[in-house]
């Protein structure tokens, strides 16, 4: 079954060509030290199911709905654990947290962790998105209109902001946010090509030698993050965070709530997890939006008719479907986590094919959001797509925050964080990309537009 949508504008963004023929060795080597967005066969795009090698590694790639559900939904716990590459990535910045524990940890902080993001709290934490959202048009609006600003940084510091106070509570904010999203920025450029090389069967000391020379901004992170954590939940009671809900609730088995270790851990996993992935996609919306007219006219004037000027709030989301959309197919084009790995727990079989034990298994949101048989004009930007009345698509065909029992907890956060800042700025600015700017998608940890997205604020009101 495959996703209709009316045609409004004919824009495709930019994206890695795929390969037609076999690369060389040192072809795919090349491509997979720029990118690994890079290492795919046109046919990958077409295929439901199917196992390559690269290197030294044999990898199983579900690339359909059906497969997608057997990997990560009915077969979940065999595929529970986060391969040993990414684990080497993260541990050093977030130890244990819930992005890469599993068994007994995994479930006891996902317990606590997740009913503080919870869909049913998102009132009471949009507020806090719209006095960010508000305070960084009246910085843009302060600044000379031809004067240029990294996008990416600018949605990274706000994006940080929010989590910031949304988790420590609104006394703490903006130096401590700047501070964290510039170490973890490093820590990103950082982490890049050792981990791919690993991942494809190369020396285990890779990830390691990483680690240790991005001790510094880990260090970083971890004294601001202890700051916070101890400013907080030294806070008067009235003062509320996300930081204070769990320190109150208690772990179900031992009935303590989570050591000081533990909050830290779940701390710079909720800022990686919420300000890094965010951040990128609202920058990868005013690209596309920067690049498609009458997709950007079209969310200001809905914009402006629901909020005639003021910041949005979180009782306006339903009546801004069009600025949904816009990040919805973002996130479809740009899928923030690009690739979701994990390591087989005990032999099993999918779409009749036997996995060993210790074989990776990938849900490849990349290929899996441009598949040609799910989406007509697959590397095309059209939001329409995602409009309440447009045809319904295939279930898991669109994973922008993973699925099963390991889907994101805060992917109700992020789309109300997205729509209230795209609606709020979108009425006052309409960003454009500075002269001589090449776009251009590069995978790391996350899915950037390269490491810095010049623009230019124009205004419209």
């Amino acid at each position: 079954m495959s996703i209709a949508t009316d045609v409004t504008e004919d824009y495709i963004p930019p994206h890695p060509a795929p390969f037609t023929a076999r690369p060389s060795l040192p072809e795919l080597v090349r491509r997979m030290r720029r990118s690994l967005l890079e290492i795919w066969h046109e046919r990958h795009f077409e295929e439901p199911f199917f196992a390559t090698r690269l290197l030294a590694r044999r990898f199983f790639i579900c690339n359909s709905p059906e497969t997608v559900h057997a990997a990560f939904v009915a077969n979940n716990a065999a595929f529970e654990r986060k391969t040993p590459e990414m684990r080497h990535a993260l541990e050093p910045l977030v130890g244990d947290g819930l992005i890469i524990s599993d068994g007994l940890v995994w479930r006891e902080r996902r317990r606590v962790v997740a009913p503080v993001t919870h869909v049913s709290r998102i009132h009471a934490l949009a507020p806090v998105m719209t006095e960010v959202v508000a305070e960084r048009g009246e910085a843009w609006a302060a600044r000379p209109a031809d004067a240029p600003v990294d996008m990416l940084t600018e949605m990274g510091e706000m994006a940080a902001e929010v989590i910031c106070r949304s988790v420590f509570g609104r006394r703490l904010g903006s130096d401590s946010a700047r501070q964290v999203v510039r170490a973890f920025a490093r820590y990103q450029r950082g982490s890049g090509v050792g981990g791919l090389l690993a991942l494809l069967g190369l020396p285990g000391l890779l990830p390691r030698l990483r680690a240790w020379r991005l001790r510094g901004e880990v260090r970083r992170i971890h004294e601001v993050l202890d700051r916070l954590i101890a400013e907080a939940l030294g806070a008067p009671a009235g003062e509320t965070s996300l930081i204070r809900a769990m320190a109150e609730a208690e772990l179900r088995d031992s009935g303590q709530p989570m050591s000081p270790a533990a909050f830290r851990n779940e701390a710079a996993t909720l800022f990686l997890a919420g300000h890094e992935t965010t951040a990128g996609t609202m920058a990868w919306a005013w690209f596309l939006l920067s690049q498609s007219p009458v997709a950007a006219a079209r969310l200001r004037a809905e914009a402006v008719s629901v909020l005639g000027g003021r910041a949005a709030r979180f009782e306006d989301l339903p009546a801004l479907p069009f600025t949904r959309a816009v990040v919805e197919e973002t996130l479809r084009l740009y899928p923030p986590i690009p690739l979701l790995a994990r390591e087989a727990q005990q032999d099993v079989e999918l779409a009749g094919q036997p996995v060993p034990k210790g074989g990776i298994v990938m849900v490849v949101p990349w290929l899996l959001h441009r598949h040609r048989a799910l989406w007509p004009k697959p590397d095309h930007f059209l939001p329409e797509r995602f409009l309440p009345d447009a045809p319904p698509r295939p279930r898991h065909a669109f994973i922008p925050f993973s699925l099963g029992p390991r889907v994101c907890t805060g992917a109700h956060f992020a789309m109300a964080e997205a729509v209230i800042c795209l609606a709020t700025l979108a009425q006052r600015f309409a960003p454009r990309l500075a002269p001589g700017t090449q776009v251009f998608p590069v995978c790391r940890l996350t899915l950037r537009p390269g490491e810095r997205l010049p623009m230019l604020l124009d205004r419209v009101a």
